[in-house]
């Protein structure tokens, strides 16, 4: 799948990237040939494939989930300027 300078253009308005002509010139070969390398590993045939967890059955050790601080909610909330139904409040910074 070949991507035209349209195509690059769009995807770096939505990425909000500022790119030369020069640099669209690139992104554009480079775009293609990913996408072209997508296209044939998707024509692979894996129907007889077992999928992979991972590749080496490595596994976490996990530690018991314990609390291991006691609730300080009250002396935090002392502190705060605002606060409303035991919740923080702020100034609204997004409109």
């Amino acid at each position: 799948m070949a991507l035209d300078r349209e195509d690059v253009k769009n995807i770096a308005l939505l990425a909000r990237l500022e790119l030369s002509d020069t640099e669209i010139g690139q992104y554009q070969t480079d775009l293609s040939s990913i996408l072209e390398l997508v296209e044939q590993m998707n024509a692979v045939n894996t129907d007889d494939v077992q999928p992979m967890a991972h590749p080496t059955d490595a596994v976490q050790r996990l530690r018991a989930d314990v609390v291991t601080e006691t609730n300080q909610r009250e002396k935090y909330m002392a502190c705060a300027p605002a606060q409303e139904n035991g919740l923080f409040l702020v100034p609204k910074v997004i409109d």
